[in-house]
Protein backbone atom coordinates (compact mmCIF):
# COMPACT_ATOMS: atom_id res chain seq x y z
CA UNK A 1 0.00 0.00 0.00
CA UNK A 2 2.75 2.45 1.01
CA UNK A 3 4.77 1.77 -2.15
CA UNK A 4 1.73 2.57 -4.31
CA UNK A 5 1.34 6.08 -2.91
CA UNK A 6 2.69 8.99 -5.00
CA UNK A 7 6.27 9.88 -4.08
CA UNK A 8 5.41 13.45 -3.05
CA UNK A 9 2.42 12.32 -0.98
CA UNK A 10 4.68 9.97 0.98
CA UNK A 11 6.87 12.94 1.89
CA UNK A 12 3.88 14.97 3.03
CA UNK A 13 2.49 12.13 5.16
CA UNK A 14 5.85 11.47 6.82
CA UNK A 15 6.45 15.14 7.59
CA UNK A 16 2.89 15.78 8.77
CA UNK A 17 3.09 12.85 11.19
CA UNK A 18 6.30 14.29 12.60
CA UNK A 19 4.74 17.74 12.96
CA UNK A 20 1.73 16.28 14.79
CA UNK A 21 4.06 14.57 17.28
CA UNK A 22 6.05 17.80 17.65
CA UNK A 23 3.00 19.97 18.33
CA UNK A 24 2.78 19.25 22.12
CA UNK A 25 6.32 20.64 22.45
CA UNK A 26 5.07 24.16 23.24
CA UNK A 27 2.81 22.82 25.99
CA UNK A 28 5.65 20.81 27.53
CA UNK A 29 8.01 23.80 27.40
CA UNK A 30 5.36 25.95 29.06
CA UNK A 31 4.86 23.36 31.80
CA UNK A 32 8.53 23.22 32.88
CA UNK A 33 9.99 25.65 35.40
CA UNK A 34 13.73 25.01 34.97
CA UNK A 35 16.10 27.65 33.59
CA UNK A 36 17.08 27.71 29.92
CA UNK A 37 20.51 26.10 30.40
CA UNK A 38 19.12 23.16 32.42
CA UNK A 39 16.23 22.74 29.99
CA UNK A 40 18.50 22.65 26.94
CA UNK A 41 20.99 20.29 28.61
CA UNK A 42 18.33 17.69 29.40
CA UNK A 43 16.54 18.23 26.10
CA UNK A 44 19.76 17.61 24.17
CA UNK A 45 20.75 14.65 26.35
CA UNK A 46 17.42 12.80 26.16
CA UNK A 47 16.91 13.52 22.45
CA UNK A 48 20.49 12.56 21.64
CA UNK A 49 20.37 9.22 23.48
CA UNK A 50 17.14 8.11 21.78
CA UNK A 51 18.14 9.33 18.30
CA UNK A 52 21.57 7.69 18.58
CA UNK A 53 19.92 4.42 19.65
CA UNK A 54 17.63 4.57 16.61
CA UNK A 55 20.58 5.24 14.29
CA UNK A 56 22.60 2.36 15.78
CA UNK A 57 19.66 -0.05 15.48
CA UNK A 58 19.22 0.88 11.81
CA UNK A 59 22.86 0.98 10.68
CA UNK A 60 24.98 -0.75 13.33
CA UNK A 61 28.64 -0.72 12.30
CA UNK A 62 27.74 1.07 9.07
CA UNK A 63 26.72 4.21 10.98
CA UNK A 64 30.02 6.11 10.37
CA UNK A 65 29.65 5.43 6.64
CA UNK A 66 26.03 6.64 6.73
CA UNK A 67 27.14 9.86 8.42
CA UNK A 68 29.93 10.35 5.85
CA UNK A 69 27.42 9.85 3.02
CA UNK A 70 25.56 12.97 4.20
CA UNK A 71 28.36 15.14 2.82
CA UNK A 72 28.20 18.84 3.79
CA UNK A 73 24.90 18.18 5.58
CA UNK A 74 26.86 16.40 8.33
CA UNK A 75 28.12 19.84 9.40
CA UNK A 76 25.36 22.24 8.44
CA UNK A 77 22.27 20.30 9.55
CA UNK A 78 23.37 19.54 13.15
CA UNK A 79 24.46 23.15 13.68
CA UNK A 80 21.20 24.47 12.26
CA UNK A 81 19.16 21.92 14.23
CA UNK A 82 20.79 22.80 17.55
CA UNK A 83 20.84 26.55 16.93
CA UNK A 84 17.14 26.65 16.02
CA UNK A 85 16.29 24.99 19.35
CA UNK A 86 18.35 27.55 21.29
CA UNK A 87 16.90 30.46 19.31
CA UNK A 88 13.33 29.25 19.88
CA UNK A 89 13.70 28.87 23.65
CA UNK A 90 15.66 32.09 24.20
CA UNK A 91 13.46 34.08 21.82
CA UNK A 92 10.36 32.86 23.66
CA UNK A 93 11.83 34.15 26.95
CA UNK A 94 12.79 37.58 25.54
CA UNK A 95 9.77 38.50 23.43
CA UNK A 96 6.07 37.72 23.01
CA UNK A 97 5.15 34.23 21.79
CA UNK A 98 3.35 35.71 18.80
CA UNK A 99 6.52 37.42 17.64
CA UNK A 100 8.40 34.10 17.66
CA UNK A 101 5.57 32.36 15.79
CA UNK A 102 5.51 35.04 13.11
CA UNK A 103 9.26 34.69 12.65
CA UNK A 104 8.96 30.89 12.41
CA UNK A 105 6.32 31.27 9.72
CA UNK A 106 8.94 32.79 7.43
CA UNK A 107 10.77 29.43 7.22
CA UNK A 108 9.12 28.19 3.97
CA UNK A 109 9.88 31.44 2.18
CA UNK A 110 13.49 31.51 3.44
CA UNK A 111 13.94 27.84 2.48
CA UNK A 112 12.56 28.48 -1.00
CA UNK A 113 14.97 31.38 -1.51
CA UNK A 114 17.99 29.40 -0.22
CA UNK A 115 17.09 26.46 -2.42
CA UNK A 116 16.72 28.72 -5.47
CA UNK A 117 19.85 30.83 -4.96
CA UNK A 118 22.27 28.28 -3.48
CA UNK A 119 21.14 24.94 -4.93
CA UNK A 120 19.21 26.02 -8.01
CA UNK A 121 16.03 24.26 -6.84
CA UNK A 122 13.02 25.57 -8.73
CA UNK A 123 9.62 25.21 -7.11
CA UNK A 124 6.35 24.88 -8.97
CA UNK A 125 4.14 27.95 -9.23
CA UNK A 126 1.55 26.05 -7.20
CA UNK A 127 4.04 25.65 -4.33
CA UNK A 128 4.82 29.38 -4.27
CA UNK A 129 1.09 30.15 -4.11
CA UNK A 130 0.59 27.69 -1.25
CA UNK A 131 3.57 29.19 0.62
CA UNK A 132 2.04 32.66 0.28
CA UNK A 133 -1.36 31.54 1.58
CA UNK A 134 0.08 29.46 4.44
CA UNK A 135 2.47 32.18 5.61
CA UNK A 136 -0.40 34.67 5.55
CA UNK A 137 -2.65 32.28 7.46
CA UNK A 138 0.00 31.48 10.07
CA UNK A 139 0.77 35.16 10.60
CA UNK A 140 -2.95 35.82 11.02
CA UNK A 141 -3.09 33.09 13.69
CA UNK A 142 -0.23 34.70 15.61
CA UNK A 143 -1.42 38.29 15.13
CA UNK A 144 -3.42 38.26 18.34
CA UNK A 145 -0.28 37.65 20.39
CA UNK A 146 2.01 40.11 18.66
CA UNK A 147 3.11 42.63 21.20
CA UNK A 148 5.95 43.79 23.36
CA UNK A 149 9.36 42.30 23.64
CA UNK A 150 12.92 43.38 23.19
CA UNK A 151 14.60 43.97 19.86
CA UNK A 152 17.15 41.38 20.96
CA UNK A 153 14.34 38.85 21.34
CA UNK A 154 13.11 39.60 17.82
CA UNK A 155 16.64 39.26 16.44
CA UNK A 156 17.10 35.91 18.18
CA UNK A 157 13.68 34.71 17.00
CA UNK A 158 14.67 35.55 13.43
CA UNK A 159 17.32 32.85 13.71
CA UNK A 160 14.62 30.16 14.06
CA UNK A 161 13.25 30.25 10.49
CA UNK A 162 16.75 30.78 9.10
CA UNK A 163 18.07 27.65 10.84
CA UNK A 164 15.00 25.58 9.96
CA UNK A 165 15.37 26.63 6.33
CA UNK A 166 19.10 25.80 6.27
CA UNK A 167 18.50 22.38 7.79
CA UNK A 168 15.65 21.32 5.49
CA UNK A 169 17.19 22.80 2.32
CA UNK A 170 20.69 21.39 2.81
CA UNK A 171 19.23 17.98 3.73
CA UNK A 172 17.02 18.03 0.64
CA UNK A 173 19.96 18.94 -1.61
CA UNK A 174 21.94 15.79 -0.71
CA UNK A 175 20.94 13.36 -3.45
CA UNK A 176 21.49 9.63 -3.32
CA UNK A 177 21.76 7.12 -6.17
CA UNK A 178 18.01 6.74 -6.22
CA UNK A 179 15.37 9.44 -6.34
CA UNK A 180 14.98 9.36 -2.58
CA UNK A 181 17.63 11.59 -1.02
CA UNK A 182 20.38 10.78 1.48
CA UNK A 183 19.27 9.77 4.98
CA UNK A 184 20.26 12.74 7.17
CA UNK A 185 18.46 11.45 10.27
CA UNK A 186 21.76 9.83 11.29
CA UNK A 187 23.31 13.24 12.01
CA UNK A 188 20.56 14.45 14.36
CA UNK A 189 22.47 13.17 17.43
CA UNK A 190 25.25 15.60 16.48
CA UNK A 191 22.67 18.39 16.56
CA UNK A 192 21.73 17.32 20.07
CA UNK A 193 25.36 17.93 21.08
CA UNK A 194 24.86 21.52 19.91
CA UNK A 195 22.11 21.77 22.53
CA UNK A 196 23.77 19.75 25.28
CA UNK A 197 27.32 21.13 25.35
CA UNK A 198 26.46 24.87 25.61
CA UNK A 199 23.83 24.02 28.24
CA UNK A 200 26.41 22.12 30.28
CA UNK A 201 28.95 24.97 30.00
CA UNK A 202 26.28 27.40 31.23
CA UNK A 203 25.68 25.32 34.39
CA UNK A 204 22.76 23.28 33.14
CA UNK A 205 23.97 19.97 34.64
CA UNK A 206 21.39 19.97 37.39
CA UNK A 207 18.76 17.46 38.42
CA UNK A 208 15.29 18.95 37.80
CA UNK A 209 12.37 18.40 40.13
CA UNK A 210 10.34 15.22 39.77
CA UNK A 211 7.52 17.10 38.02
CA UNK A 212 9.84 18.80 35.55
CA UNK A 213 11.60 15.50 34.93
CA UNK A 214 8.29 13.93 33.89
CA UNK A 215 7.74 16.64 31.29
CA UNK A 216 11.33 16.31 30.06
CA UNK A 217 10.94 12.52 29.84
CA UNK A 218 7.78 13.02 27.77
CA UNK A 219 9.83 15.17 25.40
CA UNK A 220 12.43 12.42 25.27
CA UNK A 221 9.77 10.00 23.99
CA UNK A 222 7.79 12.17 21.56
CA UNK A 223 10.36 14.53 20.09
CA UNK A 224 12.93 12.00 18.80
CA UNK A 225 10.25 10.31 16.69
CA UNK A 226 8.94 13.71 15.57
CA UNK A 227 12.36 15.02 14.52
CA UNK A 228 13.25 11.70 12.89
CA UNK A 229 10.16 11.89 10.67
CA UNK A 230 10.58 15.60 9.91
CA UNK A 231 14.23 15.06 8.98
CA UNK A 232 13.13 12.20 6.71
CA UNK A 233 10.83 14.59 4.83
CA UNK A 234 13.65 16.20 2.77
CA UNK A 235 14.36 12.78 1.24
CA UNK A 236 11.05 13.10 -0.60
CA UNK A 237 10.36 16.84 -0.79
CA UNK A 238 12.22 20.11 -1.43
CA UNK A 239 13.26 21.90 1.77
CA UNK A 240 10.71 24.67 1.19
CA UNK A 241 7.85 22.17 1.14
CA UNK A 242 9.07 20.49 4.34
CA UNK A 243 9.16 23.90 6.03
CA UNK A 244 5.69 24.54 4.61
CA UNK A 245 4.26 21.42 6.27
CA UNK A 246 5.87 22.51 9.56
CA UNK A 247 3.50 25.48 9.61
CA UNK A 248 0.87 23.00 10.76
CA UNK A 249 2.58 23.12 14.16
CA UNK A 250 1.20 26.63 14.61
CA UNK A 251 -2.32 25.36 13.94
CA UNK A 252 -2.18 22.15 15.96
CA UNK A 253 -0.26 23.79 18.81
CA UNK A 254 -2.90 26.50 19.10
CA UNK A 255 -5.67 23.88 19.23
CA UNK A 256 -3.81 21.90 21.91
CA UNK A 257 -3.40 25.00 24.07
CA UNK A 258 -7.13 25.63 23.63
CA UNK A 259 -8.05 22.09 24.72
CA UNK A 260 -5.59 21.60 27.58
CA UNK A 261 -4.99 25.09 28.94
CA UNK A 262 -8.32 26.67 28.03
CA UNK A 263 -6.87 29.59 26.06
CA UNK A 264 -9.58 30.25 23.47
CA UNK A 265 -8.11 31.18 20.05
CA UNK A 266 -9.13 34.49 18.52
CA UNK A 267 -11.36 34.78 15.47
CA UNK A 268 -8.23 35.66 13.46
CA UNK A 269 -6.62 32.41 14.65
CA UNK A 270 -9.58 30.38 13.40
CA UNK A 271 -9.53 32.17 10.04
CA UNK A 272 -5.78 31.77 9.69
CA UNK A 273 -5.95 28.07 10.56
CA UNK A 274 -8.69 27.59 7.99
CA UNK A 275 -6.54 29.25 5.32
CA UNK A 276 -3.62 26.88 6.07
CA UNK A 277 -5.74 23.75 6.00
CA UNK A 278 -7.60 24.80 2.85
CA UNK A 279 -4.42 25.76 0.97
CA UNK A 280 -2.63 22.50 1.73
CA UNK A 281 -5.72 20.36 1.13
CA UNK A 282 -6.44 21.97 -2.25
CA UNK A 283 -2.78 21.60 -3.28
CA UNK A 284 -2.76 17.90 -2.35
CA UNK A 285 -6.03 17.23 -4.20
CA UNK A 286 -4.69 19.00 -7.29
CA UNK A 287 -1.58 16.80 -7.24
CA UNK A 288 -3.64 13.62 -6.94
CA UNK A 289 -5.96 14.73 -9.75
CA UNK A 290 -2.99 15.58 -11.98
CA UNK A 291 -1.47 12.14 -11.40
CA UNK A 292 -4.74 10.38 -12.23
CA UNK A 293 -5.06 12.39 -15.45
CA UNK A 294 -1.52 11.41 -16.49
CA UNK A 295 -2.23 7.75 -15.76
CA UNK A 296 -5.49 7.91 -17.74
CA UNK A 297 -3.62 9.44 -20.69
CA UNK A 298 -1.25 6.47 -20.74
CA UNK A 299 1.75 8.10 -19.07
CA UNK A 300 4.22 5.58 -17.55
CA UNK A 301 3.97 4.93 -13.83
CA UNK A 302 6.62 7.10 -12.20
CA UNK A 303 7.11 4.61 -9.36
CA UNK A 304 7.87 1.78 -11.81
CA UNK A 305 10.40 3.94 -13.63
CA UNK A 306 12.14 4.70 -10.32
CA UNK A 307 12.27 1.02 -9.40
CA UNK A 308 13.53 0.04 -12.87
CA UNK A 309 16.24 2.71 -12.72
CA UNK A 310 17.29 1.59 -9.25
CA UNK A 311 17.32 -2.02 -10.40
CA UNK A 312 19.44 -1.26 -13.45
CA UNK A 313 21.89 0.74 -11.31
CA UNK A 314 22.20 -2.21 -8.93
CA UNK A 315 22.70 -4.62 -11.85
CA UNK A 316 25.36 -2.36 -13.39
CA UNK A 317 27.12 -2.14 -10.04
CA UNK A 318 27.04 -5.94 -9.65
CA UNK A 319 28.39 -6.40 -13.18
CA UNK A 320 31.19 -3.95 -12.48
CA UNK A 321 32.09 -5.76 -9.26
CA UNK A 322 32.18 -9.12 -11.04
CA UNK A 323 34.37 -7.67 -13.81
CA UNK A 324 36.70 -6.13 -11.26
CA UNK A 325 37.03 -9.40 -9.36
CA UNK A 326 37.82 -11.27 -12.60
CA UNK A 327 40.43 -8.72 -13.55
CA UNK A 328 42.03 -8.92 -10.13
CA UNK A 329 41.94 -12.74 -10.00
CA UNK A 330 45.35 -14.37 -10.59
CA UNK A 331 45.68 -16.04 -13.98
CA UNK A 332 46.60 -19.68 -14.56
CA UNK A 333 50.26 -20.61 -13.96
Amino acid sequence: MWQRLPFRLRGYLITMTGVLLLSPDALLIKATSVDVATFMFWRGLLLGVVLLAIALLRYGRELPAAVKACGPAAWWCPLAFGTSAWAFVIGSRLTAAGNVLVMMNLAPLVAALIGLVVFGERLRRQTWVVIAFCVAGACLMASGEIGGGSLLGLAVALGVPLCIAINTTVASAQKGQRRRGVDTTVILPLGCLAMLIPGALMGGIQLPSAEDMRYLAAMGVLLPIAYFLIQTGPRYLPGAEVSLVMLLETLVGTLLVWVWVGEVPTVAAFIGGGIIVAAMLISTLRDLRRQRQKAAAGAPDERELIEETAGSETADADTTDVGTRRAEAPGPH
